[in-house]
């Protein structure tokens, strides 16, 4: 078995449809409190317990679309910000 790796990243260029599988398994991961991502040189598992701070960016310039979602926690539990996100899209 592979050691557990503190840092996982990972590029690839994937359909609309690719990518959906992977936040719909992200979002799987959040409701059973348990994250694994892995590649061909370790894996790295996440618990996320209690608050999350979600960080959502979004960049727009000429051609270049970016949107950025950050997921972030601590074990002890501190104060988080109030502020509701909006999300939609165009039917």
């Amino acid at each position: 078995m592979k050691p557990e790796k503190n840092l996982f990243r990972h590029e690839s260029l994937q359909s609309i449809k690719g990518a959906q599988e992977i936040l719909k398994a992200i979002t799987k991961g959040l409701a059973k409190g348990v994250l694994s991502f892995s590649d061909g040189d370790g894996e790295i598992r996440l618990t996320p317990k209690g608050l999350i701070n979600l960080k959502v960016t979004v960049r727009k310039e000429d051609d270049y679309h970016r949107l950025d979602i950050r997921l972030s926690w601590q074990a002890s539990h501190g104060a988080s910000k109030k502020s509701t996100l909006q999300v939609s899209h165009d039917e």
